[in-house]
């Protein structure tokens, strides 16, 4: 494993570019960045709340799930995210742009109610996106999350599934009938089928989806990415490292040096870099990883 860079502010969604790059949110310090190959940082905007889960859309502009900010606490001396803070305001989806900086608000809402804190977000072939909501926690009571289906142009939100846990990280199978997400709280990952884009297929339960598994004792669940074989490599906290699911439901832990490593993002011309946020003690890290992650819609990627 190298270490690429230190001090971050808790970085989570990251972005690998074809110039060796990886974009990334730094929630506590509210920015958007890039973080280059010699483990420079530079900020390219800078976006009050909480920037979360990040994503290339078909314009080439970063899509954001802001999640409306945290108060920060210290566990087993590493940094967490934690209730809600005195100045919270809600959740929002934002817009980046890479040469200039401009940030744009397009959601806040979906159907006339506030969005609580946007979290992970992925593209599919369409365009569209689907993002997940993991509510939001206070003192003594929390909001409730869901998924949503957007459109990049700011036209069109669907509140796709509501209520659930602590929906986290999403993603797609290779073929795009399949999103997955990741429910932190009860370390369960889910499959839901899908119709068509933005379209989950019916289901007889109140809940929509099926469980792929759920791990055993006090193992949390955050971001996730797919690789190229329909497996999903999941950031898995407290017991930290990057947890692997095949579609079946059987699962291997790769352990990391770090409680709280929140996501994972595939790169490189073989699509074997896997690049992971170890947001507990604020550091990117870079390892070749045994098989090919899923190339993103709209992602560039170097030569192979």
């Amino acid at each position: 494993m190298e270490i690429i860079a230190e001090g971050l502010g808790f970085p989570e969604g990251p972005i690998a570019m074809p110039d060796g790059s990886v974009i990334l949110v730094e929630i506590r310090r509210q920015t958007l960045s890039r973080v280059r190959p010699n483990g420079k940082v530079e900020v390219i905007a800078e976006i009050p709340g909480g920037p979360n889960g990040a994503a290339i859309g078909p314009d080439g502009k970063v899509y954001v799930c802001n999640n409306g900010g945290f108060e920060w606490r210290e566990v087993m001396g590493q940094t967490i995210s934690g209730h809600a803070p005195k100045d919270y305001r809600g959740g929002s989806i934002e817009r980046v742009d890479l040469d200039t900086g401009k940030v744009e608000t397009l959601y806040t809402e979906a159907g006339g109610r506030r969005l609580k804190g946007p979290n992970d977000i992925v593209f599919d072939k369409s365009g569209g996106f689907w993002f997940s909501d993991l509510g939001k926690e206070y003192e003594r009571t929390r909001d409730h999350g869901g998924l949503y289906y957007a459109l990049p142009d700011g036209s069109k939100i669907v509140e796709a599934a509501y209520p659930l846990l602590t929906p986290n990280g999403v993603g797609l199978s290779p073929d795009e009938h399949t999103l997955y997400y990741a429910d932190t709280m009860p370390g369960r990952l889910w499959a839901i089928d899908l119709a068509a884009p933005g379209e989950i297929a019916p289901s007889p339960l109140p809940v929509p989806g099926r469980v792929v598994a759920t791990l055993p004792g006090l193992q949390l669940l955050d971001s996730l990415a797919v690789e190229e074989g329909g497996n999903v490599c999941v950031g898995t906290l407290l017991n930290g490292g990057v947890t692997v699911f095949s579609p079946d439901g059987a699962h291997e832990h790769i352990a990391l040096p770090d409680l709280f490593p929140t996501n994972i993002c595939f790169g490189g011309a073989d699509m074997q870099d896997a690049y992971i946020t170890m947001s507990g003690t604020g550091k990117l890290a870079k390892m070749r990883w045994p098989r090919p992650g899923l190339r993103l819609n709209f992602n560039q990627y170097p030569e192979a």
